[in-house]
């Protein structure tokens, strides 16, 4: 039985992470951390598989769209992610509060699993629309992607890369078909977490979604080679979108607070670091950079165009490159 029960406060993460490649500054849970109504649901930012308790209460965040202004206050600037949704949004109204508190903040947002009844009227440009994978046929793996392209949102697909699942290449080729057919502008395949957690998890969410393809998958979870495979597993989710005409990383959006040229400067290193992800160091600089511009509240643009930007980013030669030319690329 699933209990929804009114929150005190909105459910606000601080703290910088990522999903999908993106820099996030903060969450906000409408609905509450757990799994909610389904079974299970893969979370994006923690890389695992996250279930309901069987005497599941949702927490519902205030339907006040000020609650939650007072909230995103207290978050460092930046994106933010709002979600994921619930069946109960049409009743309750706590994804599309955060979310419209989260656009007219004027911060990027990132919208999880929205019901098509909590994406604001007025997000065009400001909101990107995010969908997880769900088991079951490929066809029917990204369900809500029809309400994001109803919205005039781009929206992207999520899929974890599972070994005898997601991750073979026959699966991949069909999820990416299916996330084109859906209207998808991106495909991104999420390396699970594998320490010893996520790996029960998996296996217990493919038990629990597959039961009949259980037997011999503990086994290639837990003493496969799969792990040590993971790069050229990504290599193959990341061509199985591009033969789709899928990027493999959801867009930025540009908040109404935000100059567009820092915005793309963002958007540009964040993309630098998701190919230099083997170089942990190098990435974690990428990713302190955009925090650096995230942070900024100058033009860079403009300061580019005086010929200013490298005397006053301090970072290395590589990354001041590629952010001046984004940077120069906008008005």
């Amino acid at each position: 039985m699933i209990v929804f029960e009114t929150a005190a406060a909105p459910a606000v993460r601080a703290g910088e992470a990522l999903v999908a490649g993106r820099r996030l500054a903060g969450r906000l849970f409408p609905y509450g951390a757990d799994a909610g109504e389904a079974p299970f649901r893969f979370d994006p930012v923690e890389r695992r598989f996250v279930f309901r308790r069987l005497e599941a209460i949702v927490a519902v965040g205030p339907w006040e769209i000020d609650a939650w202004s007072a909230a995103l206050n207290r978050l460092a600037s930046g994106p933010v992610l709002v979600g994921p949704g619930s069946s109960a949004e049409a009743v309750r109204g706590a994804c599309r509060a955060a979310a419209t508190a989260a656009v007219t903040s004027g911060r990027a947002v990132y919208l999880l699993d929205p019901e098509p009844e909590a994406i604001p009227a007025d997000a065009e440009g400001s909101a990107v629309v995010l969908y997880s994978w769900r088991p079951g046929r490929p066809a029917a793996a990204f369900p809500g992607l029809a309400g994001a392209r109803a919205a005039g949102l781009p929206a992207a697909a999520l899929i974890p890369l599972l070994p005898g699942w997601t991750a073979e290449p026959e699966e991949l080729e069909a999820l990416a078909a299916a996330a084109k057919e859906s209207g998808a502008v991106s495909m991104t395949a999420i390396a699970p977490a594998l320490d010893g957690e996520g790996r029960r998890a998996i296996v217990e969410a493919r038990a629990s979604s597959e039961p009949s393809a259980a037997d011999g998958f503990f086994e290639l979870v837990h003493h496969g080679d799969w792990g040590d495979r993971m790069a050229e597993r990504l290599a193959a989710a990341r061509a199985a979108a591009s033969r789709h005409g899928l990027a493999h990383l959801p867009p930025r959006p540009a908040g109404r607070g935000e100059r567009p040229g820092n915005a793309a400067a963002s958007a540009r290193l964040e993309e630098l670091a998701d190919e230099r992800e083997a170089e942990e160091h190098r990435a974690a600089l990428l990713h302190a950079a955009v925090r650096w511009i995230d942070d900024s509240p100058r033009d860079l643009a403009a300061v580019a165009r005086e010929g200013n930007f490298r005397k006053v980013f301090p970072f290395g030669a590589d990354a001041a490159e590629a952010a001046e030319a984004a940077l120069r690329g906008t008005r």
